[in-house]
């Protein structure tokens, strides 16, 4: 199975979209990250919000990258909020209800 989801960084007041078969260790792995490349910077990442996607990685990756074009922190936010129903291209995201440490 593979997920969407979304990290914020409250140091950088930034967040990251990204997807993976397992987010909770991909989120220790961006915390643990001493690179210079964009989540490596900080240490302080939190998930956000995690979507259920399938069991296709291509699909998700597309989802991804949509997101990203879309160049929107708006939209980001309203992904990030557990009310929000995502509809249209992003209909077939499934929100993960239950966010692990």
């Amino acid at each position: 199975m593979f997920y969407l989801y979304i990290l914020y960084s409250p140091a950088a007041d930034r967040f990251y979209v990204g997807h993976s078969q397992n987010p909770w260790e991909r989120l220790i792995q961006h915390n643990q990250n001493n690179t210079t490349k964009y989540t490596g910077k900080f240490h302080d990442w939190q998930l956000r919000a995690v979507f259920r996607v399938g069991e296709n990685r291509g699909q998700a990756l597309k989802i991804e990258q949509w997101i990203k074009r879309q160049k929107s922190r708006n939209l980001i936010l309203q992904l990030s909020d557990p009310s929000f129903t995502p509809e249209g291209h992003l209909a077939q995201l499934v929100r993960v209800p239950h966010l692990r440490d």
